[in-house]
């Protein structure tokens, strides 16, 4: 019975590694897929990309490449992040659909409209970045350079900047997502995040610290949308905070599912 069991357990492993082989291969697939198709348009995508930053410069100053190989190489590596970013939602189903066997009922309900309003907000930070912090930042950056000294910046160098700053404002804005993802779970209440609320704030702008840059402007711009993001979680939290009517059935389904 002993050797029996352990088969088992042996044939589950891999077919859980198989499965996992399957959804990274998909998602690898996909990525390189709108890849293929992104990459004859790189030099298009990084001119977007750059405008804000070329609004800014003043007249007659321009981006450089230190790099031999930074015009060629610095467009295809900005593609392929473009890939990967309008790849996000098939990459989370990709995930959601290897976990979901493992989850009980009320956590698969609650998982699509999660996966779907997560890429929202994420997609909705990049913007917000793009629209909003970048002329912001890039205009006073700009402004405040030292006479004699021409503002001309390395390609590579603004890529890993404002990919930086995308992937951490499209983090933060997931804000209202683990709220309510707390309060519906019960880990937490409205309330008790309400009392920690001045904690909440600092740490935003800690967080805003981490995550940034090091320069005021871009650290307030992201702890701000934070804080208001914690607001919203919180308001969308309180109309699905579970009663104890609903956590006791809940208890009783999860229950009645390990039985």
């Amino acid at each position: 019975m002993t050797e029996e069991n352990e088969e088992n357990k042996s044939q589950t492993f891999v077919s859980h590694l198989l499965e996992l082989r399957d959804r990274l291969l998909r998602a690898l697939g996909a990525v390189l897929l709108i890849f293929l198709m992104a990459a004859p348009f790189a030099n298009t995508l990084y001119e977007f990309l750059a405008a804000p930053l070329m609004m800014a410069l003043p007249e007659g100053n321009t981006m450089i490449s230190t790099e031999p190989h930074g015009p060629f190489f610095v467009p295809f590596k900005f593609a392929f992040a473009f890939s990967v970013a309008v790849a996000m939602p098939f990459l989370l189903y990709q995930l959601w659909s290897f976990i979901a066997p493992g989850l009980y009922s009320n956590e698969r309900r609650l998982a699509i409209p999660l996966m779907i309003s997560s890429s929202i907000l994420f997609y909705a930070g990049i913007l917000f970045a793009y629209f909003i912090v970048f002329p912001i930042v890039f205009t006073f950056f700009t402004s405040t350079a030292p006479e004699g000294v021409a503002v001309m910046t390395d390609i590579n160098s603004y890529l890993s900047f404002v990919l930086k700053l995308f992937f951490a404002f499209g983090v933060a804005f997931e804000v209202p997502v683990v709220t309510v993802l707390l309060v519906k779970t019960g880990m937490t209440t409205t309330q008790s995040l309400k009392k920690k609320r001045p904690y909440i704030i600092v740490g935003a702008f800690v967080v805003g610290m981490m995550m940034t840059p090091p320069d005021i402007f871009s650290q307030t711009m992201l702890a701000l949308p934070v804080w208001l993001l914690f607001e919203i979680g919180l308001f969308f939290g309180k109309r699905m905070e579970p009663k104890a009517s609903t956590v006791d059935e809940m208890d009783d389904e999860l229950e009645d599912e390990l039985d």
